[in-house]
């Protein structure tokens, strides 16, 4: 997980903004299926 989004999500979480949590988890999907398998794939060839 980027160090952005780790960051914006533990505000999110502290100030209790469930408006921003749910758009933040949203964006983490995103990213996960977008960028994660492209870095797994990386790591198994090497």
């Amino acid at each position: 997980m980027p160090d952005w989004l780790q960051k914006q999500l533990k505000n999110a979480f502290r100030e209790k903004n469930l408006h921003q949590i749910r758009l933040l988890n949203q964006c983490w999907y995103y990213y996960y299926r977008r960028y994660e398998p492209e870095e797994v794939s990386k790591k198994r060839t090497k």
